[in-house]
């Protein structure tokens, strides 16, 4: 576990080639056509955002799950991401309570699908994809890296992933998904929707990211240190944990964003070092 200061992000600085001209493409259906013409919610709702670096080769990917407890929020592609050498991807998904489980994960697994199937049109690699996101989006991150039923649906194996690296998402079942079974929202559960039933040690990197847990939502932190912990004991050897000291649980975003470009680009340069 890490303990991360305000102080110590303060003097956190990232160098960026200046250099590099960026592009955005909105809008992309990451479903087929057949499945939009099917289905209005999908057709609206299940599109995704594409910033990345043009004439550009080789770079890292995000595929960025914005929050809002799988009822709420919209796709975006967060500004402190913007410019710092790799493609940003803003994914929206269908919300409760139009849909329930497992219909939001498996609309996170289409569009990571779509990613590993098409990045490398856009000139980045597909063996530097990284998944990220803040609370819902951090628990869509992790049920759609860590339970590979859902990706080998589409053939691609989990473990592909170059990273996971959610921001405060639940570890245990989804408060919302407990919602929808009439359980509340202090009512743990692990079951088949909660990432910590998927704790294995073949994983790609992860890396835990919350607030103080004093001023956390509900027990976010001791959710995701006690995965953490078991990661560990099952045998995984990159599991990290990050605690923003002073941070509650909308504005660990801020310092977290820091922490997830380290990794990334720690990550990747481990990644071309061994290729």
């Amino acid at each position: 576990m890490k303990k991360i200061f305000f102080l110590l992000l303060l003097t956190t600085s990232i160098f960026v080639s200046a250099q590099l001209h960026y592009a955005v493409e909105k809008d992309i259906h990451y479903y087929p056509d057949a499945v939009n013409k099917s289905d209005k919610y999908i057709d609206s709702q299940c599109t995704l955002d594409i910033y990345y670096p043009k004439d550009s080769k080789n770079f890292a990917t995000i595929l960025w799950f914005h929050g809002g407890g799988l009822s709420g929020g919209n796709k975006e592609i967060p500004n402190a991401l913007l410019e710092k050498g790799f493609a940003v991807i803003g994914v929206g998904y269908r919300l409760s309570p139009k849909v329930k489980a497992p219909a939001y994960i498996e609309d996170a697994a289409a569009a990571i699908a779509w990613v590993f199937q098409h990045l490398e049109l856009y000139g980045g690699r597909s063996d530097l994809i990284f998944l990220s996101g803040h609370s819902a989006g951090g628990y869509l991150t992790m049920m759609a890296g860590l339970d590979k039923k859902y990706l080998a649906k589409y053939d691609i194996d989990a473990n592909r992933i170059a990273g996971n690296i959610p921001f405060s998402g639940h570890t245990i079942t989804h408060f919302t998904i407990r919602k929808e079974m009439g359980m509340n929202d202090i009512q743990p559960l692990i079951d088949k929707y909660a990432p910590l039933y998927f704790v294995r040690p073949d994983a790609p990197p992860l890396v835990l990211i919350t607030g103080d847990p004093e001023m956390e939502l509900l027990g976010r932190y001791e959710e995701n240190a006690y995965m953490w912990r078991m990661m560990k004991l099952a045998g995984h050897k990159r599991t990290t944990l990050y605690k923003l000291e002073g941070f509650n649980h909308g504005a660990m975003a801020e310092p977290a964003f820091l922490l997830l470009i380290k990794e990334v680009n720690t990550i990747k340069k481990e990644i071309l070092e061994r290729n």
